[in-house]
């Protein structure tokens, strides 16, 4: 038992039971039971962490996730953020965060990865980052792929949030364990990774109760649904970062 991470489980877990919220977890045998992994996993809504921590409950693990490092600064949820020893992310400077991540990967922890960084509008997979092949290779420890759908339906970018009780279903699919061999390139690695995410991530989705009327901002473009495409959403995501650069900077 951990003095802050196990408390917010169950906190966590008592508030989804009040939403009503549907887990379905397959493939959660593909966590080891011992020993560091990264698990690397897509990013659809503001509350992915929270949800894909339930994938590693059977193999009674658990996950500390890299995050963007102004959450640690908010003065609730920075104090439980490093007491349960999630990693903190600078994107502008990331060698720290990896250096941390390498050190708890061989420590025998596992490690959570959003590689896309950012949420995708577009619920397709993005371009990756690859940092989480590398400090794979680095510490010859597993790549463990996990896809959630449904979970962009209750918080996501764009869209207000839906923290009632909603019984809105989410799904976990884990993958089977690719080794990041230190021979193999980057890129080759990255390309096997995100062909099984996209595997998981479309079977999820074929699987998944269909979605209609205003449900239908949830669900790609590809699919029939009103989101952005992969293009438009990119868009949308190099204005916001021009926006924030200008703001950095002072310029109007």
């Amino acid at each position: 038992m951990e003095p802050v991470y196990t408390p917010v489980i169950a906190f966590a877990r008592a508030v989804f039971a009040l939403q009503g919220i549907r887990f379905t977890v397959t493939g959660a045998e593909h966590i080891p039971r011992s020993g560091g992994a990264v698990i690397v996993m897509n990013h659809l809504s503001y509350m992915d962490f929270a949800y894909a921590g339930l994938a590693a409950r059977p193999s009674r693990r658990l996950i500390r996730f890299m995050c963007k490092d102004s959450v640690f600064r908010h003065p609730v949820a920075g104090p439980l953020m490093r007491g349960m020893k999630h990693i903190p992310v600078d994107r502008q400077a990331g060698g720290a965060s990896l250096r941390e991540a390498i050190r708890a990967l061989k420590a025998g922890e596992l490690v959570g990865v959003f590689p896309e960084a950012t949420i995708s509008r577009s619920f397709e997979l993005k371009s990756f980052k690859t940092g989480a092949v590398r400090m794979a290779q680095a510490t010859r420890t597993p790549i463990i792929p996990l896809v959630l759908w449904g979970s962009q339906r209750v918080w996501t970018k764009g869209h207000p949030r839906r923290l009632g009780r909603t019984n809105i279903p989410i799904s976990l699919a884990v993958g089977e364990p690719l080794a990041a061999e230190r021979a193999r390139p980057v890129a080759a690695i990255e390309s096997e990774l995100r062909a099984r995410m996209t595997g998981l991530l479309h079977a999820a989705q074929a699987a998944y109760p269909p979605l209609t009327g205003d449900d239908l901002a949830f669900l790609p473009a590809r699919l029939g649904g009103t989101a952005p495409t992969l293009a438009e959403a990119t868009a949308m995501d190099e204005a916001d970062a021009r926006a924030r650069a200008r703001r950095q900077t002072g310029g109007e």
